[in-house]
């Protein structure tokens, strides 16, 4: 049976999201400690958008949960 939004697979949609979550956290961190070892001290704007890589990472990792599956399905 079809939803209110069509056939969304919220399942699928969650476990994705918070690993695409942890894969940008992962990867940006791995980016900080790598360019440091690599160049020394890092520029600030490549320090600043593997900062806010990480952060994203974080967040998106914790709200998919809520957003994909406890939000979306409860309005369907």
């Amino acid at each position: 049976m079809s939803g209110r939004y069509g056939d969304v697979d919220y399942h699928r949609l969650t476990k994705t999201s918070v690993g695409f979550g942890v894969s940008l956290f992962v990867v940006a961190a791995l980016g900080t400690f790598a360019g440091d070892a690599m160049f020394g001290e890092m520029t600030g704007l490549g320090e600043t958008l593997l900062t806010n890589a990480e952060l994203l990472g974080v967040a998106i990792a914790f709200t998919a949960p809520f957003v994909f599956g406890i939000l979306l399905p409860l309005t369907e």
